[in-house]
């Protein structure tokens, strides 16, 4: 069974970093696309950031491009989401999504979800 379990979230000032981890397991071959979204209290989800692992390409929203980092390392099937300067704005639920395909922020292409990490940054 696939299953995809975050972890790193917490509480920061603003300016500080995090690094959240996204574990992936029950898949027979590394999933092509590993992505972030994050969903802020009373808005939609967001797509983040994303991997296509094949290759190592990312892809990143305009809001954390220059701040946020994703990385795969595929010996532990996982990816991390390096987070610096971080903004009160940044504040949300991150989840850890994985798709066959990664054209974009298409919820349905992502078929794996995880639970959810929190982040939450103080001005």
């Amino acid at each position: 069974q696939v299953q995809l379990v975050e972890s790193g979230g917490g509480s920061v000032q603003a300016g500080g970093s995090l690094r959240l981890s996204c574990a992936a397991s029950g898949y027979t071959s590394s999933p092509r696309c590993m992505a972030w979204f994050r969903q802020a209290p009373g808005k939609e989800r967001e797509g983040v950031a994303r991997i296509y692992t094949p290759t190592g390409s990312t892809y990143y929203a305009d809001s954390v491009k220059g701040r946020f980092t994703i990385s795969q390392e595929n010996a532990k099937n996982t990816v991390d989401l390096q987070m610096i300067s971080l903004k009160p704005e940044d504040t949300a639920m991150y989840y850890c999504a994985a798709g066959r395909v990664c054209p974009g922020w298409y919820e349905p292409d992502y078929n794996a979800w995880g639970q959810g990490a929190q982040v939450t940054v103080s001005s």
